[in-house]
């Protein structure tokens, strides 16, 4: 099907890589250091019928190139690749299969699960991978030629919230819609539902600064998944790193996604994109032929040195991408400043980050990838989030990654969760995490841990209270996917329950595990959902779960969810408005001042005295507080600003905890109490030294009573009501 002369083809540029339009013509250019040759194959607008096919004339340093004169934006096509194809070599390529541009910024259809989609054939033995001649090009997504120019309104600024005034909000760029009741039908599941007015307004209204959206770039459904009727809802499987996923635009244009990011810029909402540059979905020795692996295997990917038939699997999914290779670190930073320059977004997660930093010796904080991105005039202002854990060997890198990087602290997690489970021995680690955990950043700050209590990957907070153990039947795998490590506690009932003091606990509980997560130090991440109540059954691993499982339910089904919400509002207000929850940098524990005993923070115990060795050593310790005399970096304790105290009691029983006496301040005015559904009613005022009635599973906040609040008479106009 070649016609080399029905278009007027010409030299072109071997940069920039991918089809790019000029306003005369388009440029092609893809990397292959070991093909023969490269076809460019131009389809109709439907994607179905190959027009035409022209071997790329032009190889400057690996890179195949040409170009076609009077070629518009709109034109679908693809690649057909020819080389060896030798498997135990690592070699295979096979230009019966038709390959999606690794550089497509759109694309046009869905991977469609066929035979055809793989290179071989499985001989007599699984060992004999045979040369398969059938043609895929029916089974894959096309390339969009596309046309960048967008009117951004250049009056609306990136919003660049700092690390210290930063709120992440994790959320499903399609599940979050799906059943919003105030979401046109239409548009719902889809990246303008996500930019729509009842989703921006909820979000503005809770207080979050930066969206963090699970990933939106194009990706594959398994094969097995399918045969089950399910999906790969959550989108952890790519195969192209530039074009966003044709399933979550309503119109199938690009400008769907410039459109959202400038309407969450527009409401001072960050844009950050879950990124995943790890693995690609073509998979292990015996997975599809889609991209990458046609265009150069070897080069594309970590292959075992001493038989590079087979894949290094550190991410999981059957392959490595290798970040060590030049022209591979090249489409990465390509990807990245694409999605920072072109689409505006503010910036990315990092799946599983430690393989994008491995080598042949391991994970090295100063790998080629590391070092690209620290210098890159873009990538170096935009928010990186690293996932510091994969697979492979010495996989676990929390606390590795190079300065400019902030981590998800899953010891965070774990502590929290098991203090309020009640686990014995956590108080000093607990203590750490809600200081910042400096054990772990010392020398970054407080602002290099992501703290999360929930995430995407686990359960809900509705579900870490309502089940001690994972329930994923509907995964279709038995129940044996996900983690049984969930340090979660169902507060007496396996599931749903109408048992009133069950339900108590359990709202009591959330509350406490959300006002820890939002009054520690370093950046809270929210589970989008978790302040609505959503539920996934007791799944842990909704990952194929593209229905009411995954999705978040917005009904807010009991009037305990109306007051939760307004109590998420509450805390997230609070942070926003009390530096003293957000510090750049760690406490030190040093005196304020030259009189009275007031730190930058002192720890509490129940008798309202600075806690001893051996109050933090006691095996049972499940209760102590905090007082915040700093309320700043460094800042001199000072009278007209806000002071606070929490105290933590995860005790089955009451505790009589007294404030801290007249040296540290007060009175002191109760902002909240986890005991009180909903937001804090008429004021309680306490005076130093006087004893507090904590609730057991408890927590309780208080701040300074302003001074200069005293009326004619010199008396304080507070009212003590309870």
């Amino acid at each position: 099907m070649s016609h080399p002369h029905r278009r007027s083809l010409q030299p072109g540029a071997p940069y920039p890589l991918g089809a790019t339009w000029d306003g005369h013509g388009v440029n092609f250019a893809v990397f292959s250091e070991n093909a023969e040759a490269v076809e460019l194959c131009l389809f109709d607008t439907t994607g179905r019928r190959e027009q035409e096919r022209i071997r790329l004339p032009e190889r400057t340093d690996a890179v195949w190139h040409g170009y076609i004169p009077d070629l518009m934006p709109g034109q679908l096509y693809g690649y057909r690749v020819h080389g060896p194809y030798d498997p135990p070599r690592g070699m295979r390529f096979n230009p019966n299969k038709l390959l999606v541009d690794p550089y497509a910024r759109a694309l046009s259809g869905e991977v469609k699960w066929t035979p055809s989609c793989y290179a071989y054939r499985l001989g007599s033995s699984r060992g004999d991978l045979s040369f398969d001649r059938r043609d895929s090009a029916r089974s894959i997504p096309k390339g969009v030629v596309v046309n960048d120019a967008f009117p951004w309104n250049e009056r609306i600024r990136r919003p660049r919230t700092p690390w210290t005034e930063t709120i992440v909000y994790e959320l499903h760029p399609r599940g979050a819609t799906m059943l919003h009741p105030d979401v046109p039908a239409p548009i719902r599941g889809t990246l303008s539902g996500l930019a729509s007015e009842p989703m921006i307004g909820h979000l503005v209204d809770l207080g979050v600064t930066s969206v963090e959206l699970l990933p939106i770039y194009a990706y594959a459904d398994e094969p097995h998944l399918v045969e089950l009727g399910k999906t790969n809802y959550w989108g952890y499987n790519p195969y192209n790193f530039f074009a966003p996923a044709p399933r979550l635009l309503s119109s199938g244009s690009l400008d769907e996604v410039k459109t959202m990011v400038s309407r969450f810029h527009e409401a001072g909402l960050e844009v950050i994109l879950d990124v995943v540059y790890n693995h690609t979905c073509e998979g292990n020795e015996l997975g599809p032929t889609i991209s990458l692996r046609g265009f150069d295997n070897a080069s594309y990917y970590h292959l075992v040195p001493e038989n590079p038939r087979y894949y290094e699997n550190h991410s999981g999914c059957g392959n490595t991408m290798n970040l060590t290779h030049p022209r591979v670190l090249q489409m990465v930073m390509d990807s990245l400043r694409h999605w920072a320059e072109v689409m505006r977004v503010d910036g990315f997660r990092f799946d599983l980050a430690p393989a994008l930093g491995r080598d042949i010796h391991g994970f090295d904080a100063n790998h080629p990838f590391m070092a690209a991105v620290r210098q890159d005039p873009v990538l170096n202002g935009v928010k990186l989030i690293a996932e510091p854990w994969d697979i492979g060997p010495a996989g676990y890198r929390v606390g590795s990654f190079p300065p400019g990087w902030r981590e998800w602290n899953d010891g965070f997690r774990n502590n929290i969760r098991s203090f309020w489970r009640s686990d014995p021995g956590q108080g000093p680690s607990v203590a750490t995490r809600v200081a910042g955990s400096s054990d772990i950043y010392s020398r970054r700050g407080p602002t290099a841990s992501i703290n999360f209590i929930t995430a995407h990957d686990g359960f809900t907070l509705a579900d870490l209270v309502s089940y001690n153990a994972k329930h994923n039947e509907a995964n279709g795998e038995n129940n044996r996917d996900g983690t049984d490590n969930n340090i979660s506690w169902n507060c007496g009932v396996e599931g749903a329950t109408n048992d009133p003091d069950v339900l108590d606990l359990r709202y009591r509980q959330k509350r406490n595990l959300l006002a820890t997560l939002l009054l520690s130090q370093g950046v809270p991440m929210i589970l989008g959902g978790d302040e609505l109540g959503n539920s996934q059954r007791g799944n842990n691993n909704a990952y194929c779960q593209d229905n009411e499982i995954g999705w978040i339910d917005w009904s807010l089904g009991r009037d305990e969810d109306m007051d939760f919400l307004a109590f998420a509002r509450m805390l997230v207000h609070l942070r926003r408005a009390n530096p003293a929850f957000r510090r750049k940098h760690f406490f030190r524990g040093a005196l304020l001042g030259e009189d009275g005993p007031v730190k930058d923070i002192t720890w509490l115990s129940p008798a309202g005295q600075e806690m001893t060795p051996a109050d933090w050593n006691a095996p049972m310790l499940r209760c102590f507080g905090f007082h915040l005399g700093d309320i700043g970096d460094g800042a001199a304790h000072a009278d007209h600003k806000d002071q606070v105290v929490v105290l933590m009691n995860a005790g089955i029983d009451p505790i009589a905890f007294r404030l801290p006496p007249e040296a540290y301040g007060g009175p002191w005015v109760r902002l909240f109490d986890t005991m009180r559904a909903g937001v804090e009613g008429p004021r309680k005022v306490v005076d130093p030294g006087e004893v507090y009635p904590l609730g057991p599973h408890a927590m309780a906040v208080f701040t300074q009573e302003r001074r200069g609040l005293r009326g004619r008479s010199g008396r304080r106009t507070s009212d003590r009501r309870a």
